[in-house]
């Protein structure tokens, strides 16, 4: 199986389905992921907590891969990720990048990138216009 097949697979199993048992299959037990969360790597224990929360808050995951470079050991891939709020069923898509590393068929490195911002704003979380606001040097304030 070629290594974009398995990170194919590990979006249909892992976050699609959300068989978290399925995280050891794809991922080496050393293997830290980077990128996710700000100054934290990311391993199979958290992947779980991840999708799990993830889960909670979101409806049905779709995840499609629609560029897949694949050199060697490496995959590098973006992701278009389409689902819905699990409070009201309003539609969220959502936008990513991910470079991993593969050896004997399973995840050594992974890189990721994911547009958390317009998830959390489609999620009401935070307000409409988040970047852009920002990059006019105001302030988001919560009251």
């Amino acid at each position: 199986m070629a290594n974009s097949d398995i990170l194919k697979t590990w979006y249909s199993e892992v976050w699609e389905n959300g068989n978290t048992d399925a995280i050891d299959q794809f991922f080496a037990p050393e293997t830290m992921a980077e990128g996710l969360i700000p100054e934290m790597q990311v391993g199979a224990d958290d992947f779980r907590d991840l999708v799990m929360a993830f889960r909670h808050v979101l409806g049905e995951i779709k995840v499609d891969l629609p560029k897949i470079i694949e050199n060697d050991d490496w995959v590098s891939a973006i992701l278009h990720v389409k689902t819905f709020r699990a409070d009201n069923g309003a539609p969220l898509e959502v936008t990513g990048q991910v470079m991993a590393r593969f050896k004997d068929n399973r995840m050594v490195e992974a890189y990721n990138q994911f547009d958390f911002v317009s998830l959390f704003e489609q999620l009401g979380q935070f307000p409409q216009d988040t970047l852009p606001v920002c990059m006019t040097g105001q302030r988001l304030e919560w009251a």
